[in-house]
């Protein structure tokens, strides 16, 4: 490996979203040189590869947001990416199950919401949903039909895959330590070397405020990493769902709850739980980054938003640290499920970012300076949507867009 070398643009990060942004440039420039980085050992380790693996239809995000207007576009372009490649997919649908009074009517709330997205829906009464689903408890559900399983992983490295054949080239194990935005472009110290890039894309997921802030961009967020657990569930038929199961989300809370999802590889899992993870990349309960928890700890609005959320926050830190309290929220749906079909699973760390006032920012955030763009906050559905943010991101790079 060089100690110095130059390329057109550079690439930081290897998730999905990276990748995806690597191969949209190369496949729309393919003289350019093109170098993607990424600091472990193979891509798609973090949140690429820590999710639910949900081909998202679009039904929580409000009309008119990125989040929206990617997610359309993105199940569309993932499904026609999936069969172009031949990579397993699963529409089975989705049901989002209300289990009392109150949950229906926020249920017509969310319904109104996807019909305001141009999304496929379809109110269903208690009956009709225990047609479908047997095993459910419910009063009643929405069924987005389009909703569907991927592993995006896969997806991820079939994106490498092509985007190396097709000349760019992809460094493994280099991390970037330092650098600074230039008049002519972009100096990226690396632990393999100084690269020079003419423009430079970051795409730095839980490091994405670190990055931002260093290369000289205009930002007023943190990163507060939040740990979801997940189960596997044993010891239940291959039939004890069709669709995936869903509550009906609780808007005094941050996150979507507690879900039963199909897996491509067969099988069921149940999750995630968010609570604060102690390292930014820490996916065991004990993990624990000094910096990392320091930063969540001694941020303002980390404590505005614990303020914002404390009967959450003390719901989720207690389904953490009891699978008794967390069995409660699998079983106010799935009441055939018991303690002992809960098995241990990989656990995620989703990067939120969170504003000094407190509040969770709600769709995905790109930044620019003179010769970078940063995807600054790219959460659920950011998998799904990966292919129309890497054409979002390389129009706006080059000035073609900029909404």
């Amino acid at each position: 490996m060089p100690t110095s070398s130059t390329t057109d643009f550079a690439i930081i990060g290897g998730g999905i979203v990276g990748l995806a942004t690597a191969l949209d440039l190369q496949t729309r420039h393919p003289k350019a040189k093109i170098t993607l980085l990424e600091k472990e050992q193979n891509p798609a380790l973090h949140q690429t590869g820590r999710n639910s693996g949900v081909i998202h239809a679009g039904v929580y995000y409000a009309p008119g947001s990125l989040k929206a207007r990617f997610c359309a576009l993105g199940v569309k372009a993932t499904r026609a990416f999936c069969a172009e490649h031949a990579i397993p997919t699963h529409i089975c649908g989705k049901l989002i199950v209300a289990t009392d009074a109150s949950e229906l009517a926020r249920m017509v709330t969310l319904e109104s919401r996807a019909r305001a997205n141009g999304i496929e829906i379809e109110r269903l009464t208690a009956e009709e949903a225990k047609r479908l689903e047997p095993n459910i408890t419910t009063t009643g559900a929405l069924l987005s039909p389009s909703t569907g399983i991927v592993d995006f992983a896969v997806v991820a490295l079939k994106m490498s895959e092509i985007f190396t054949r097709c000349g760019g080239e992809i460094r493994l194990n280099t991390r970037v330590t330092g650098g600074d935005e230039t008049a002519q472009g972009v100096t990226l110290h690396t632990s393999q070397g100084v690269l020079s890039a003419g423009k430079a894309v970051f795409c730095a997921g839980l490091h994405a405020d670190r990055m931002a802030r260093r290369f000289g961009a205009d930002i007023n967020f943190r990163i507060i990493p939040f740990r979801g657990d997940y189960f596997a569930i044993q010891n239940q038929p291959d039939d004890l769902v069709q669709h995936l199961i869903y509550p009906v989300p609780d808007p005094e809370r941050p996150f979507l709850g507690v879900h039963l999802t199909r897996k491509m590889n067969g099988g069921f899992t149940v999750g995630p739980s968010a609570v604060l993870a102690g390292a930014r990349e820490g996916y065991g309960r004990f993990s624990l980054n000094p910096a990392d928890l320091g930063s969540a700890l001694s941020y303002a609005g980390f404590w505005k938003l614990l303020a914002r959320n404390a009967r959450s926050a003390v719901d989720e830190l207690g389904s953490s640290l009891s699978k008794q309290r967390y069995l409660k929220k699998v079983q106010k749906y799935c009441a055939r499920i018991t303690l002992a079909d809960l098995a241990p699973y990989k656990s995620g760390v989703r990067a939120q970012a969170v504003t000094p006032d407190g509040k969770i920012i709600d769709d995905f955030l790109f930044v620019d300076t003179r010769h970078s763009l940063h995807v600054c906050n790219a959460p659920s559905p950011a998998a799904t949507s990966a292919i129309p943010i890497a054409r979002h991101i390389t129009d706006r790079l080059l000035g073609d867009s900029r909404p």
